[in-house]
């Protein structure tokens, strides 16, 4: 029987980082589900640090893959073709689940709805914790009661570790952005989801801890340049212009 969730971690050089995400994975009360950790060819122990944390809980659904990839979202691409669940989650190493039932917490919303069809996307919230795991703050951008694909014209509202989606309709990552192909993607996933006619449900919960210090936290620069690309695509210039515009108006009224 195929799980019900697949948690996909890609990892490089994750050694000092990676063992709190798989603790938080073992501890998951929720059984059903498959975890791939994604490895780049670290040369720091990180695959010998999977391999080990395997053995150890060979109750695990658990896929290690160790091969050289093109960048983070090729590796997650590699992640995606594997899986076998309903669902899939991308954890990053250093990234945590909120809580052990974390997991029983999404399962909850996967039922059937309207026309006999699953969900096309579970989504909840994200704390941001530091290295040790101490709470920092809550994200700043908070979840939609209800969410859709023009909701990230404000934004990427949902952190793409607390975004769940069916894999049936999950497409690959655009591997030409380095750092928010995430972005890309969960707009895509919730564009099939509309016209589908496939629910996205809101867990109300706090799904992720999120380590503050992430590749996209480190190139927050480019980062921005590519979402700004994203969503010149999707939500065409003029309106990605004025939400910018917006944007800054709001950080100069917080300050």
């Amino acid at each position: 029987m195929n799980p019900d969730i697949s948690i996909i971690t890609v990892t490089y050089n994750a050694a000092q980082t990676l063992p709190p995400t798989l603790d938080s994975i073992a501890a998951q009360t929720f059984r059903n589900f498959e975890l791939l950790v994604i490895d780049g060819l670290s040369t720091d122990g990180t695959q010998r640090l999977a391999e080990l944390f395997q053995k150890q809980h060979d109750d695990l659904q658990m896929t290690l893959v160790s091969k050289r990839d093109d960048g983070i979202y090729d590796a997650m691409n590699t992640g995606l073709m594997l899986a076998k669940g309903r669902y899939i989650v991308y954890l990053n190493a250093g990234d945590r689940l909120h809580a052990s039932d974390t997991l029983a917490t999404v399962a909850q919303q996967m039922k059937k709805g309207e026309n006999n069809r699953f969900p096309a996307v579970i989504y909840g919230e994200t704390d941001i914790v530091d290295a040790d795991g101490k709470f920092l703050r809550h994200r700043r951008l908070q979840a939609p009661e209800r969410l859709n694909w023009q909701s990230f014209k404000e934004g990427m509202l949902v952190c793409h570790q607390s975004f769940y989606a069916l894999r049936e309709i999950a497409p690959q990552y655009t591997t030409r952005f380095r750092y928010s192909s995430d972005f890309d993607w969960c707009v895509r996933v919730m564009l099939a989801a509309e016209e589908m006619g496939l629910a996205l449900c809101n867990t109300h919960a706090i799904l992720t801890d999120y380590l503050s210090e992430g590749q996209t936290t480190a190139h927050h620069k480019e980062s921005l340049r590519e979402r700004f690309q994203i969503m010149c695509h999707h939500y065409g210039r003029w309106t990605t212009c004025r939400q910018h515009a917006w944007f800054a108006i709001r950080q100069i009224l917080k300050k």
